[in-house]
């Protein structure tokens, strides 16, 4: 029988004992603050030492003690994303723009899910901060879209999807008056008079509000009176909101039902086609339907759906390298990013 000792054969720590950073430095043949500048300033180290360290820890299956590394250091490497819903495809491609840069910085992301609800975005405003995050990247819920706990706590913010008073942080964000304007221009110049809008729930968030403005500009321009455009009900802006607006459609009188509708999110858009077409109305000749984000489901929607396209995975990436940028530079300066929308037009408008 060959004999051990506590760290097992050849050195390495017995299958009982979890092994640590002076483990990984006795197999590598270096010492431990080697070992330690490797993981956390690995510029400092020659390229054969870090390969023998990493050979090291996969061979002993080392794992870094995270919390304990934070709470010396005083500093996470985690952010945290706070998404109205993310069920939704547009936040999830903009999540993906977000760790494609926080990956590579190698830092984490901790996705929250708000529901739209102020009092829960405020509360994970708050227990992100007591985790000592780097920053946060956040999307308003409601039409304040001030998270004055999370800035109360100086933690660095950046306001996403939301043009709105920043508050002395960075925001990024979609032009949506130009992005509404460009909806229901489109209907209009199509021969639209009856023209709805989808999308106004109570307490709208900004972006809401704000692609409202733009589409009764479309109507002004258009020498229609604002009060033309016909606001369609729909209780959430989500896919089952759709359907429940698409009902409200369909059971309208035909001389007074919209012969379009420009919805403020895709999901809307899908969830009333789905209904019009089951009612036995056709798409666009009955009713023509405009969504907005341009998801990756409109494309392959039973009508192939005209959407206002956002940037959505450079909205993410952006909103990431300023939120870094703001925890590592002391020179930085909060700036203000408005990417311009792009009408994709479809079958479900021709």
């Amino acid at each position: 029988m060959v004999g051990t000792d506590a760290h097992g054969v050849n050195g390495a720590p017995a299958m009982t004992d979890r092994p640590r950073i002076g483990d990984v430095a006795r197999h590598a043949g270096v010492s431990v603050g080697t070992v330690s500048n490797a993981f956390n300033r690995p510029d400092l180290v020659a390229d054969a030492t870090l390969r023998r360290i990493e050979a090291a820890v996969d061979s002993l299956n080392y794992v870094r003690n995270e919390s304990a590394r934070q709470l010396r250091s005083g500093q996470s490497r985690t952010i945290g994303l706070i998404v109205p819903d993310v069920a939704n495809p547009f936040f999830t491609d903009v999540a993906r723009g977000v760790e494609d840069v926080t990956s590579a910085a190698g830092v984490l992301v901790i996705v929250c899910n708000s529901d739209s609800g102020v009092e829960k975005e405020q509360r994970y405003l708050r227990m992100l901060a007591e985790h000592q995050v780097l920053g946060i990247l956040h999307v308003p819920a409601g039409q304040n879209g001030a998270p004055v706990r999370g800035r109360d706590r100086r933690v660095p913010l950046v306001l996403l999807d939301h043009t709105g008073p920043a508050r002395g942080a960075c925001s990024v964000a979609v032009d949506d008056v130009s992005g509404g304007r460009l909806a229901v221009a489109h209907l209009l110049e199509a021969g639209h008079r009856r023209i709805g809008f989808v999308g106004c729930v109570a307490d709208s968030p900004s972006q809401v509000t704000d692609r409202l403005a733009g589409a009764r500009e479309a109507m002004g321009g258009a020498g229609r009176r604002e009060t033309d455009l016909q606001l369609v009900p729909t209780t959430s802006l989500t896919f089952e909101g759709g359907v429940e607006a698409g009902r409200t459609l369909v059971d309208m009188p035909a001389r007074r039902r919209p012969t379009a509708v420009a919805c403020v999110n895709d999901l809307l858009a899908i969830g009333i086609m789905q209904q019009v077409l089951r009612s036995g109305l056709r798409v666009p000749e009955d009713v023509a339907i405009v969504g907005y984000d341009d998801i990756a489901f409109a494309t392959a929607a039973a009508v192939p759906l005209t959407s206002v396209r956002q940037p959505r995975n450079l909205l993410g990436r952006h909103a990431a390298e300023l939120l870094l940028d703001e925890t590592s530079n002391p020179r930085h300066r909060h700036t203000n990013v408005v990417f311009e929308p792009e009408l994709i037009v479809r079958e479900s408008s021709r």
